[in-house]
């Protein structure tokens, strides 16, 4: 809930008046609605009335407070009441609040205020509850036309503005006022580092169409407002108009003012500028404007510029940063790549060699067993040959010589088997190799398998024989 304070100093904002116990007495009639009680005393003192009583009303105490004794600008602050605050270095500055500015605990209410406007802080200092764009809008010729980009209702009134001026007195050599509300305006000069010219058009004043014609369409007084300037202009018949000429306190018309950002949602008043003047009267006192306002306008470049320098500076750390850190990430991950590699080429070195192990150790195994199973035959075999038997008529004497020179002799009974023969050469275990066969040379006979089952005298190896084994 917006306290009463806040209610009271925004209502004093909006219509111009100081007394704090009047401004509470008009609230408390519309029980604090604050939105009622501004429609009312917009509706009771309407734009043409007080420009009218601002023509005849000449120089204002408001205007001659903010003119010292040499004519120069005075460097009085206002608070957000109006009350004087202690002076500021440099530029002879007033310091006025706009009817929009954003003060703590108010947005709330400003929401409500669907003619009044939405202002945040932040940078964003100017949004309008008219963008939502439901509505059909009407065309300069009154016809109806949907946008399809909406946009505030004081961008609108500015736009307005500048398609009468443009109607009325040209668009060739003209002040180029922005279309835009009057926030907008000032951010637009804020970001351009320029001051912001400010026009508040009074149609009904005697001098207005002298003063638009002879001096803001001067070609020498537009060319200097539009290279030095960003300039808006509003008139007192609109909303806007009506309120900035409140806010600045206008007391003679025509009236022009130039005007630049300040904190806390304020502005500062460089110049007011009320009644006719001519070219020359106007470019002076601009000329005088700018170069008291050079210092402000330049720090405020440089600080801009150093920002940027900074911001430049820290995207150039933080890219370099990101560099590095990709690749220290690329290196890392590289070499976490070359360790698992290592691991997996050691783990398959390992299986490698733990199947070869397992092969040998198989290979030595199975050797083992055959050999243990050739020994088993062969001892079999040596056992069924029974005991050697002594010379005799009818033992047969044989002599055995196998490829690698070596040679074995044993007797048999001339009764036995050709196959006993290849039993004993097996008992031996002299030969590699199962597949073998007995010859002899003179004759040339192989005691093959057709004659494994003939004795040795049937055979003709009977009394002796020598007998060669070739390998198959």
């Amino acid at each position: 809930m917006v306290d009463v304070a806040d209610k009271i100093a925004y209502f004093q904002a909006i219509t111009g008046l100081e007394d704090v116990d009047l401004c509470t007495e008009i609230l408390q009639a519309h029980d604090w609605d604050l939105e009622l009680a501004i429609s009312s005393f917009t509706s009771s003192n309407p734009p043409e009335r007080a420009a009218n009583d601002n023509e005849g009303g000449g120089e204002s105490a408001s205007h001659s407070n903010l003119t010292s004794r040499d004519g120069q600008t005075s460097v009085d602050r206002l608070d957000y009441s109006g009350n004087a605050a202690v002076p500021g270095p440099g530029l002879a500055w007033k310091l006025i609040t706009l009817p929009y500015s954003v003060i703590s605990g108010s947005i709330g209410l400003i929401s409500g205020a669907v003619g009044l406007g939405l202002w945040a802080a932040g940078g964003v200092l100017s949004y309008s509850l008219g963008m939502i764009g439901l509505g059909p809008g009407s065309g300069r010729n009154g016809e109806s036309s949907a946008r399809l980009v909406s946009v505030s209702a004081a961008a609108s009134e500015a736009m307005e503005f500048v398609s009468c001026f443009e109607r009325d007195y040209g668009s060739v050599m003209k002040p180029n006022f922005v279309g835009e509300g009057f926030m907008d305006a000032l951010q637009r000069s804020r970001g351009e580092f320029k001051l912001l010219f400010v026009y508040l058009h009074s149609p009904d004043h005697p001098d207005t169409q002298s003063f638009c014609e002879g001096t803001l369409c001067n070609e020498v007084m537009a060319a200097f407002v539009n290279e030095n300037f960003v300039s808006w202009g509003g008139s007192i018949r609109a909303s806007e108009g009506f309120k900035m000429s409140n806010s600045l306190k206008a007391s003679r018309f025509p009236f022009c003012a130039v005007v630049m950002p300040a904190t806390n949602q304020r502005i500062a008043l460089l110049q007011q500028i009320e009644g006719p003047k001519s070219p020359e009267e106007m470019l002076v006192m601009l000329q005088r404007v700018i170069e008291e306002s050079n210092p402000v306008l330049l720090q405020a470049r440089l600080d801009a510029e150093e920002r940027r320098n900074n911001m430049r500076l820290r995207e150039e750390q933080d890219a370099a940063y990101r560099v590095a850190l990709e690749a220290d990430q690329a290196r890392e991950r590289q070499r976490r790549e070359e360790q698992e590699r290592l691991e997996r080429e050691a783990a398959e070195a390992e299986r490698k060699r733990k199947e070869e192990e397992e092969a040998r150790e198989r290979e030595a195994r199975e050797a083992a067993e055959r050999e243990a199973a050739l020994a088993k035959i062969r001892q079999e075999k040596a056992l069924s040959l029974g005991a050697e038997p002594e010379k005799g008529p009818n033992v047969t004497q044989v002599l055995v010589r196998f490829p690698n020179g070596e040679r074995k002799e044993r007797r048999f009974h001339n009764t036995v088997a050709v196959q006993s023969l290849y039993e004993y050469v097996d008992s031996l275990g002299c030969l590699e190799v199962e597949s073998y066969s007995l010859v002899s040379n003179f004759p040339r006979v192989i005691y093959g398998s057709d004659k494994l089952s003939l004795s040795l005298k049937e055979a003709g190896l009977h009394p002796q024989a020598i007998l060669f084994v070739e390998l198959n």
